[in-house]
């Protein structure tokens, strides 16, 4: 009887870790992103491309401590297909996020969410940073939620573009 509630535990331990694995990936929610510059990007814009939707905020520690590998990672991948969106939270005055993005010359795209739709979308975000690493296809790779290991993002991102 011990083998066999043994076997079956496998069994089912087993098909969770399958459905895991092999599980489809899911899309990303269908959203337009509305740029500190007065423009517009919806995720259909950036379908062909490698997407990172980053929430953050600049009252953020681990935002702030993140920026430069997000600038250095934004400007060592965006000539092979990557983009980059660094969506303000709806509680960050947008003075202090355009103050930010200027003083540090953000060079991708910095959208405001005031209205809290882009969070809501991706899930109901409310911690910062919580990413998104998006493939070509528009589906969700990976989310990220405070600090990550830069090795493997590198190879997260690296694989996806290499993917067709």
């Amino acid at each position: 009887m011990k083998k066999l509630v043994v076997a079956v535990m496998v069994v089912v331990l087993a098909g969770i870790a399958g459905w895991f694995v092999l599980r489809p990936a899911q899309a990303a929610p269908d959203v337009t992103f509305a740029s500190i510059d007065g423009g517009k990007v919806s995720m259909q814009d950036l379908r062909g491309k490698v997407v990172l939707v980053k929430f953050w905020a600049t009252d953020c520690v681990t935002c702030i401590k993140q920026m430069p590998d997000t600038i250095a990672d934004y400007n060592r991948y965006s000539p092979k297909g990557f983009q980059t969106v660094a969506v303000a939270m709806q509680y960050d005055p947008p003075n202090y996020v355009l103050n930010y993005t200027q003083t540090r010359k953000l060079p991708f795209t910095v959208a405001l969410d005031t209205q809290g739709k882009a969070a809501q979308a991706f899930g109901d975000v409310r911690l910062t940073p919580t990413a998104f690493l998006i493939d070509k296809q528009g589906r969700i790779i990976k989310r990220y939620l405070g600090e990550y290991d830069p090795k493997e993002f590198h190879a997260e991102i690296e694989k996806a573009l290499a993917a067709g």
